[in-house]
């Protein structure tokens, strides 16, 4: 059956603007990191891609290596894309990154221009779009002159294959440069995607702040810990959880402690009429400095669940000072080093 977007989908969304720029987002994004590869049912994919943009998700984020395999998300998300999404290009934000393994040899991975491109053209044609509508650094490489990682997505934006340049998980200190470098050339930055949750708060300590000085854009990913500002940890970790099959959640960071804030932040949730992964969206979104947060879904009813946080936005400084007694770091910001250097 032949896709038809729901004529009301502009009305259930709240959109943020992106920094200075004219840009606006879904203050809630869709990534395909998880549930994308060949491990998924497509038709699964294919209804919460559908669910997302009929409720007004107009962002769809993605990277070179997401799946399993690698390529895989971006093959998957381009078949669906010429069956259900090509009448639509016009209306949706696709993003995809490069900067982690790839494939093999020393042009595989990092920031090269030689990688970064030939990267995003290979992207391209796993999704079969003749552009991007951001394209990004996926992470700051200490080896390479940071003008030549900006001056690939200088030419990328040049060369019509991306309308946007776009970093993730880069420190204060590199953003300010990548920024100054993108400037003189031409192509303001338009927005930084790092990690960013109540149990993950490193972009606190300077980098949003950057950001509204060099009005650029923040997309926090992970909001939710990896899964562990979900239900699905309450009781512990389950079977087929990320934590269980060791998919970027460690056991190891599931402590006593943790699993104790954890608690007592689903308690503060449910005193509001939210689910706790709503609770930890709407916290995200409560800094207007973020534009939007990036969630993972594996059906259409976390889809939904999710997307509900934007019922309730609102917080009375009572609540945000319960949250902030339990909102404490976790150990689990993996990429950590990116934004150490």
């Amino acid at each position: 059956m032949s896709y038809r977007a729901d004529e009301e989908r502009y009305g259930r969304l709240p959109y943020r603007r992106c920094g200075r720029s004219g840009l606006k987002l879904p203050a809630v994004s869709l990534g395909l990191w998880h549930n994308f590869g060949d491990d998924k049912p497509l038709e699964t994919q294919r209804a919460v891609l559908r669910r997302a943009f009929d409720l007004g998700v107009t962002h769809f984020d993605l990277a070179n290596n997401y799946g399993p395999p690698y390529g895989g998300a971006e093959i998957n998300f381009g078949r669906l894309f010429a069956e259900d999404f090509r009448p639509y290009r016009d209306e949706l934000l696709i993003s995809t990154k490069a900067g982690y393994d790839m494939w093999p040899g020393p042009y595989g991975e990092w920031g090269s221009r030689k990688y970064l491109l030939a990267s995003l053209d290979q992207s391209l044609k796993r999704m079969g779009l003749e552009y991007v509508d951001i394209f990004y650094s996926h992470r700051f490489d200490p080896e390479t002159p940071l003008e030549e990682t900006m001056g690939a997505l200088d030419h990328a934006v040049r060369s019509g294959k991306a309308l946007y340049a776009g970093i993730s998980s880069y420190s204060p200190e590199r953003t300010v440069e990548a920024a100054a470098i993108l400037r003189e050339m031409g192509t303001p930055l338009l927005i930084h995607q790092p990690s960013y949750s109540m149990l993950n708060r490193w972009v606190e300590g300077g980098l949003l702040d950057v950001l509204e000085e060099q009005g650029v854009g923040c997309i926090a990913f992970s909001p939710l810990a990896q899964g562990m500002l979900t239900d699905r940890y309450l009781a512990g970790i389950p079977e087929g959880s990320r934590a269980s099959q060791g998919k970027s959640l460690s056991p190891d960071l599931l402590t006593t402690e943790t699993f104790r804030h954890v608690r007592a932040l689903n308690e503060i949730a449910a005193a509001r009429g939210q689910s706790l992964a709503q609770l930890a969206l709407a916290w995200a979104l409560r800094d207007r400095r973020v534009t939007s947060v990036l969630i993972g879904a594996s059906g259409v009813a976390q889809l939904e669940d999710s997307l509900a946080s934007v019922r309730n936005l609102d917080f009375t400084p009572e609540e945000l000072a319960a949250i902030d007694r339990d909102a404490v770091e976790a150990g689990i910001n993996i990429w950590a080093a990116s934004s150490a250097t």
